[in-house]
């Protein structure tokens, strides 16, 4: 994969988790430049790694395009799994309350 292919994708994500007022947002996440956040939304350039994993920490949709483009679709798998039972969890939990009222 290529530097412009790894920009579009990390682009793509980013738009996915923040697709109103990302630029702000994301600046403000990473403490980055706007000007260089607007140019990862863009897909002009990636982020370095220091802010890539501040993006993975803040946005679902950068860690899970980071881990299928390194070949990891399996930890993609577990995470929404994982995510998916905590769901549930708080699902239950409301459901709970609802009942002992």
């Amino acid at each position: 994969m290529g530097s412009a292919a790894f920009a579009a994708a990390i682009a793509g994500a980013l738009r996915r988790d923040f697709p109103v007022g990302g630029v702000k947002t994301v600046a403000g996440l990473t403490l980055a430049n706007e000007r260089a956040v607007k140019n990862w939304f863009d897909g002009r350039n990636a982020p370095s790694g220091e802010f890539l994993v501040m993006l993975c920490r803040h946005s679902d949709q950068v860690l899970e395009t980071f881990l299928t483009l390194s070949g990891r679709p399996g930890l993609v798998s577990a995470k929404k799994l994982v995510d998916a039972r905590l769901k549930l969890r708080e699902m239950l939990a409301i459901l709970d309350e609802l009942e002992s009222r």
